[in-house]
């Protein structure tokens, strides 16, 4: 039936009766309102822009007085002291972190009090290591003080991060955890890093392996955006330790392949497009870095840069229907 046809058989019934013009009326306001988005979801947009807004001003903010106590300090160093090199990094990183946790208890909705927690975790590592070669007079020939410091800082963010379960908090005690198990380790070692770089790439790898349970385990709950950065680093770390290991062995060059691929199932599974892209350029790299190898004399430069091509082609069809199939639904 034709628009013309449905409203001339509008007009009969009307005309005969059968529906009264109030009907007709009640039937259009229906539809009239359903195309008006109610005021609440307007008030919601304007709230969702508001939001967005606030927390670019609180980053840039945060970003902006970092950098100001930065080269106040920078500024008076020579002049103030150890007492006073003290308080303008460690005391102020305390003093605004307990300001930020007055906040998150008393505002918990402005979103005010991450921004100074922010703050003090920035100023908090470099405050403790000035305490410790300013006051107690450590020189940091051995890594064991910083190792001792950053557990420490972690332990004081586990607390701090049990007491108000915010994401900035589980930022910085991850940040602060990573770097105690870096330099427990190579206070371990007692070496240079380029005498145990083995050692450090296995450590990485066992590191982004637990930022991935990490994120698999944060999909739910106040540390849900952390994710997706979690995911990404995890997995650079991850396949980016575990590639500088195919260079020196050749068992690792062909177990590296099984690892790339079994990161392309991994991004199905738990839904990543980060794990996805990571891997596959992993994936690429290895191929490439195997083919220059092994096939550039014997099957020539130009045949193997043409097989490298079909090669990179199918990994990138390969994994766009991955994300098609897996990920984006």
């Amino acid at each position: 039936m034709t628009k013309e046809e449905l409203l001339q058989e509008l007009s009969n019934k009307i005309s005969m009766g059968e529906i009264s013009p109030s009907e007709v009326g009640t039937v259009m306001s229906r539809f009239s309102a359903a195309s008006v988005p109610p005021r609440e979801d307007v008030a919601n947009v304007d709230n969702t822009k508001n939001f967005s807004l606030n927390k670019m001003l609180y980053v840039l903010g945060g970003a902006i007085v970092v950098l100001g106590i930065a080269f106040f300090a920078a500024q008076v160093w020579d002049d103030i002291g150890v007492l006073g090199r003290v308080f303008i990094t460690l005391g102020l990183g305390l003093i605004l972190t307990a300001f930020g946790s007055i906040l998150l208890r008393s505002r918990p909705d402005d979103n005010i009090g991450p921004v100074f927690h922010a703050i003090g975790g920035v100023l908090i590592p470099g405050g403790a290591g000035v305490v410790l070669s300013e006051v107690f007079q450590i020189e940091f020939i051995s890594l064991w003080p910083v190792a001792l410091m950053f557990g420490v800082i972690f332990v004081f963010y586990l607390i701090l991060n049990s007491a108000h379960k915010h994401v900035v908090l589980t930022l910085f005690s991850i940040a602060n955890g990573t770097a105690f198990v870096y330099f427990l380790v190579g206070a371990m070692v007692g070496d240079s890093f380029y005498n145990h770089g083995d050692l450090y790439a296995y450590l990485t790898m066992v590191v982004g392996t637990a930022y991935l349970f990490l994120a698999y385990s944060y999909r739910a709950g106040w540390n849900q955006k952390l994710v997706g950065p979690l995911q990404f680093l995890g997995i650079v770390g991850f396949l980016g330790a575990a590639f500088s290991r195919v260079f020196d062995s050749e068992p690792w060059r062909l177990f590296y392949f099984f690892i790339v691929i079994g990161g392309v199932f991994l991004s199905a599974y738990v839904r990543s497009r980060s794990i996805l892209i990571v891997s596959t350029l992993f994936l690429v790299a290895h191929v490439a870095y195997i083919t220059s190898k092994y096939f550039a004399d014997s099957l020539g430069w130009p045949v193997s840069l043409i097989l490298l091509g079909f090669v990179f082609i199918a990994l990138g069809y390969i994994s766009i229907n991955i994300n098609k199939k897996y990920i984006k639904t």
